[in-house]
């Protein structure tokens, strides 16, 4: 099981990769909150996909978010990495979204 710090560490890399490859994703639609709830550790993450980019990444939730992810900590660090894939992540229920489906086909293009 990783940390909440390894967990946070995650996210400000994956913010960091999005804002490098921000001028090809700038194309993408995309201004939502976003809430990012790590289940093993009973903490969560929340900031904003805007152009994007994931900003104003801090801890704690958001309950009123537009998109909500959920998954444990292992499994966050590994779809970050690029270890696990998200699709089958999301079918074997090892990671749930919430979101409008529109919002979902944009989300892919990001990640």
């Amino acid at each position: 099981m990783a940390s909440v710090d390894e967990c946070r560490q995650a996210l400000q890399e994956l913010a960091a990769r999005l804002d490098r490859h921000a001028d090809v994703q700038d194309r993408i639609d995309l201004d939502r909150t976003l809430a990012c709830r790590v289940t093993d550790l009973g903490t969560a993450f929340h900031g904003r996909i805007s152009g994007g980019r994931l900003v104003d990444l801090s801890d704690g939730d958001d309950p009123k978010a537009k998109i909500a992810l959920s998954a444990s900590s292992d499994d966050l660090i590994a779809l970050v990495h690029g270890q696990l894939d998200i699709t089958k992540a999301i079918g074997a229920r090892r990671v749930s979204i919430k979101a409008n489906p529109f919002d979902l086909m944009k989300l892919r293009k990001l990640l």
